[in-house]
C-alpha cells in the first residue's frame, strides 16, 4: 500500500505543478510562465518526485511507464493495475486542489508576503497555496534526506531543483513563502498591511510540513 499511497502523491505533485503553470493557476492570476516554465515544471516534477519516493514505489507517476515496466516483466499485474489506479486517484487530486486556487479568487500578482495584499476570498488562496506547496518541498527534503531512501549526495540538487519548482507555480499567487523565516524579516520592514498577513506566511508553512511529516512517517517506516 505504500507503494501505491507513494505513486499517488508523485502523480498529484505532477498534475499540480505541471498543469499549474500551463494554464488554471497562471490564466487566473495573469502571470504565465511560456513554454518553457511549463516544460520545466512538469520536468522538475518528475526530478523532485523521484527524489523523494523513487526508492519507495519506482516513481513511475504514469500509468504508460508502469505498463511498460509490467511488459517487461519487471513487475506483476496486480501491483501495474493498483499503480495505475491510485495514478489516477492522484491526478484527481491534484487537480481538485488546482480547481479550489483557482475557484477561491484571483489576486493582482506577486505578494511577497503581502505587498499587494489580499481580499477575502484570495487569502484562502494563498493559504491552500503556501500549505500544498510547502507540504511538497519538505516532502522532498524529508524523501531526498533518508538515510536508507535519499539521494545521498545529490539530495541537495534535489532539494533545490524542487525549490525552482515550486516557486515557478507558486510566485503568480503568493509570490512564494514556504519558508517563515524569509517572511517574517521582510514584513518586520514593511509594515502595515504585510505584517497584518503576516500570520497565514507562518502558520500554512507550519501546516503543510507538519502534513508532510506524517505521511513520509508514513512512507518511511519499513512496518
Amino acid at each position: 500500500m505504500k507503494k501505491y499511497i507513494a505513486e499517488m502523491i508523485g502523480t498529484m505533485v505532477l498534475v499540480l505543478m505541471g498543469c499549474g503553470s500551463a494554464g488554471g493557476l497562471a490564466d487566473t492570476v495573469g502571470a504565465g510562465v511560456g513554454t518553457i516554465g511549463v516544460a520545466l515544471a512538469f520536468g522538475l516534477s518528475v526530478v523532485a518526485m523521484a527524489y523523494a519516493i523513487g526508492g519507495i514505489s519506482g516513481c513511475h507517476i504514469n500509468p504508460a511507464i508502469t505498463l511498460g515496466v509490467f511488459l517487461t516483466g519487471r513487475m506483476n499485474g496486480k501491483d501495474a493495475g493498483m499503480y495505475m489506479i491510485f495514478q489516477v486517484i492522484g491526478a484527481i487530486i491534484g487537480s481538485a486542489i488546482l480547481f479550489a486556487l483557482v475557484s477561491t479568487g484571483a489576486n493582482d500578482g506577486p505578494t511577497a508576503t503581502g505587498s499587494n495584499g489580499f481580499g477575502d476570498g484570495e487569502m484562502l488562496q494563498a493559504f491552500i497555496a503556501e500549505a500544498v506547496f510547502t507540504f511538497i518541498f519538505v516532502l522532498v527534503v524529508l524523501g531526498s534526506t533518508d538515510p536508507k531512501k535519499g539521494a545521498g549526495n545529490l539530495a541537495g540538487l534535489a532539494i533545490g531543483l524542487t525549490l525552482v519548482l515550486v516557486h515557478i507555480v507558486c510566485i503568480p499567487i503568493t509570490g512564494t513563502s514556504v519558508n517563515p523565516a524569509r517572511s517574517i524579516a521582510p514584513a518586520l520592514f514593511q509594515g502595515g498591511e504585510a505584517l497584518s498577513q503576516l500570520w497565514l506566511f507562518i502558520i500554512a508553512p507550519f501546516v503543510g510540513a507538519a502534513l508532510s511529516a506524517v505521511v513520509w512517517n508514513y512512507l518511511g517506516d519499513k512496518k
